[in-house]
């Protein structure tokens, strides 16, 4: 039977760690990445005998692809730590892995939630990622929001995951910075620069597209929370670049 390796990166996820590898139980080896947490992540995963690899944070795609590389199995299952394999979707991995009809990678949707409440629109309805894939004919590319470069057919799965990706407002509001900051970077080293249309009309257009166009009013008051939120990470890239290219941080 072929073997399925799952690798979940970690920073500080105490809270998620423990149910998302008990998520991917029927994986044959669970690789945790960790960019030195310094809460009790590796401690809960290392009682549940797991690997554990530590490595300093430099980029998603180069974190991905490292952990890819030290995994014992051509089928690569990635795990964010707030994500939990529902059973439907553990029946698709298997049938693929057994299975695959030509495809090297698989996509998988996901429900997401925002502070324990389910997120039906705002742009998350047409959430998809490629989680599953033949290591020997993909790996990751970007820096931030990175995604699976492929040699090959992909397929798509039918179930969902859940994604239990901000647990509360101040949550979401530090992921989005810390996002920003790395797109920010990146931009500077590409010698970017910021004008009034990054900081006026952007972070508004971003939050039409998920308030009006991505029918984010149909989730009441968090569509609107989410449709301000990515509007403010918006903002906070070009403050960030305008900053760097200042040497102001």
């Amino acid at each position: 039977m072929t073997k399925i390796s799952v690798i979940i990166p970690t920073l500080n996820e105490e809270l998620h760690i423990a149910d998302a590898i008990q998520s991917v139980h029927f994986a044959d080896e669970i690789i945790v990445i960790d960019s030195y947490s310094t809460d009790k992540t590796l401690e809960i995963a290392a009682e549940l005998n797991v690997k554990i690899i530590k490595r300093k944070f430099d980029d998603f795609s180069s974190q991905k692809n490292y952990a890819i590389s030290q995994a014992n199995y051509s089928w690569i299952y990635i795990l964010d730590a707030d994500e939990r394999v529902t059973p439907a979707v553990e029946l698709e991995i298997k049938n693929a892995v057994k299975n695959p009809q030509d495809f090297v990678g698989f996509y998988v949707r996901r429900a997401f939630y925002f502070a324990g409440k389910r997120v039906k629109y705002s742009g998350f309805q047409r959430d998809k990622v490629i989680r599953l894939f033949l290591k020997e004919h993909c790996n990751y590319n970007g820096v931030v929001h990175e995604t699976i470069k492929a040699s090959g057919k992909l397929g798509f799965f039918k179930n969902k995951i859940d994604h239990f990706s901000y647990r509360s407002y101040d949550h979401y509001i530090a992921k989005m910075n810390h996002y920003a900051a790395l797109q920010a970077q990146h931009l500077h080293e590409k010698g970017k620069k910021v004008n009034l249309f990054h900081i006026l009309v952007k972070p508004a257009a971003r939050f039409f597209i998920h308030y009006i166009i991505r029918l984010g009013f149909l989730d009441g008051f968090v569509g609107f929370l989410v449709a301000k939120i990515q509007a403010y990470a918006v903002l906070t890239r070009y403050v960030k670049l305008w900053l760097l290219n200042r040497k102001m941080v």
